[in-house]
């Protein structure tokens, strides 16, 4: 059950910030939003890392290098949502994110990509992205 509860937290805070950030960004600009919650983050999780970390930064250099840039994809992500979120509001920005995330990770899970195993695909998985594709145009039709 753990290994439910870290995603549905993270799905709580993702809506969350998008419209923190959004409301944010309205005041200091865009590139600044993404610039301060990138330092605010950096700091809790420096301070988590000290406290609980059991790791090692030492070991930095024995990671594959393509995947030291998923820093930068924060920066990509929070950037992107708070300005799609001030063109087309939350809710939509979250349906379109939910539905681009679970694409590429059905293809990073088929294909086995990134050292991660391959799993077989099943008729059922594009069959619910269709469905959500479905509903994100059933909920962005005007009523």
């Amino acid at each position: 059950m753990p290994g439910i509860l870290y995603p549905l937290l993270a799905g709580i805070f993702i809506a969350l910030q998008t419209v923190f950030n959004a409301r944010i960004s309205e005041k200091i600009g865009l590139w600044e939003t993404t610039t301060y919650v990138h330092i605010v983050g950096l700091i809790v999780a420096a301070s988590l890392m000290f406290i609980f970390g059991k790791g090692s930064l030492g070991k930095l250099n024995e990671v594959n290098r393509l995947y030291l840039i998923s820093g930068a994809f924060g920066v990509v992500i929070v950037y992107s949502i708070a300005k799609g979120t001030s063109l087309v509001g939350v809710s939509l920005s979250i349906s379109v994110l939910l539905i681009s995330q679970l694409l590429v990770a059905t293809l990073i899970d088929i294909f086995g990509l990134f050292g991660t195993e391959a799993i077989k695909l099943h008729f059922t998985k594009p069959l619910g992205l269709v469905l959500m594709i479905a509903g994100l145009i059933i909920f962005k039709l005007k009523g």
